[in-house]
């Protein structure tokens, strides 16, 4: 059985080939493409029966369509989200989409937490104010984490990784998520409150919830006027779930005291490449690189050892249990 992998890098090889050869039931036909999965590229997936996407490729009814086309049978996400597939169009071509549901969710939730340390305690400035000598400790001072009241905005597996490890630093932990409240969050003395509750007593408010509809924008003007003012805003899920051009304006004013981005609205066609030979054309992301209390990174807080490997082997797994009859891990198309 032949796969294509969109979007691919040195990494994905590795550990795809790894898992590939390291487990009898796969031997797989893997083919791996840098480019980008859209309707100009469709065609390169023509004869492969499964197509490996990744989370900025474009899985639109127009690029889905020409995928079954060329003779696609499933779609193998290497990704837990799944907001960039058209879930109707794909059960109008009969096309099962798997995903990732679970891979590491240590990796996310610590680099949510290295982002919070680093902001708040300035490290960056720090780190390149001693490499030029200069050892004074203006404009350096932090808070205490301890004490202060860390808002958890969705409490899945790594929002609740992220809660247990925020309680560990001596934190109120507030959590929102309209599903059932996590029962290791509760042990720990956290509190459930509605959102605007949560946005309006948080020191530090996270972002641990999938982009949904119900989801996009949920951080916009009007929820940024509710925080505390100062208070930090971190997002490592999915870049649509703040409005970009909402931030400039918070932090010029102070609304905002710190941002720590791992994803962005319009990343796509910009993260997982190197730019760094010609100007910056967002100019959004160029003006938020400009402040000195935002620290922007490109979508990895996925990217340990240990997650790359669980989403090969996961990936691959889910390609083997459609091959052999059996699916799993399939995303349904909401009710």
């Amino acid at each position: 059985m032949r796969m294509i992998l969109f979007s691919s890098r040195q990494y994905d090889v590795d550990t795809f080939n790894a898992a590939n050869a390291a487990d009898a039931a796969f031997g797989f036909d893997l083919h791996f493409q840098e480019s980008h999965l859209d309707a100009d590229t469709a065609v390169l997936a023509r004869g492969f029966d499964a197509v490996c996407p990744f989370v900025n490729d474009t899985l639109d009814a127009a690029v889905l369509e020409r995928l079954r086309e060329g003779g696609t049978r499933f779609i193998a996400l290497r990704s837990a989200g799944f907001n960039h597939v058209d879930l109707a169009a794909a059960a109008r071509l009969q096309l099962p989409v798997a995903r990732v549901p679970a891979y590491s969710p240590y990796a996310v939730a610590e680099h949510a937490v290295g982002l919070i340390l680093a902001l708040n305690r300035r490290l960056p400035r720090a780190v390149a104010r001693t490499r030029e000598g200069d050892f004074s400790l203006h404009g350096l001072l932090g808070f205490d984490l301890h004490g202060k009241t860390v808002g958890v905005i969705g409490t899945g597996m790594i929002g609740r990784v992220f809660g247990r490890i925020m309680a560990g630093f001596g934190m109120r932990v507030l959590a929102y998520d309209p599903g059932t409240p996590a029962a290791d969050l509760l042990a720990l003395g956290a509190q459930y409150v509605p959102l605007d509750t949560l946005l309006a007593e948080s020191d530090v408010v996270s972002l641990h919830c999938p982009l949904l509809p119900s989801t996009h924008h949920l951080i916009d003007d009007a929820a940024i006027a509710k925080m505390k003012r100062g208070a930090m805003l971190v997002n490592t899920s999915r870049g649509g779930l703040v409005e970009s051009n909402a931030l400039i304006g918070a932090l010029k004013s102070g609304q905002l005291g710190h941002l720590g981005l791992d994803v962005y609205e319009e990343e796509g066609g910009l993260f997982f490449e190197d730019h760094s030979n010609r100007p910056l054309q967002d100019d959004v992301l160029a003006r938020l690189l400009m402040f000195p209390n935002v620290i922007v990174t490109a979508h990895q807080a996925f990217f340990t050892r240990e997650a790359m490997d669980e989403i090969a082997r996961t990936t691959l797994a889910n390609l083997a249990a459609w091959r052999d009859g059996e699916p799993r891990n399939l995303v349904q198309l909401p009710a």
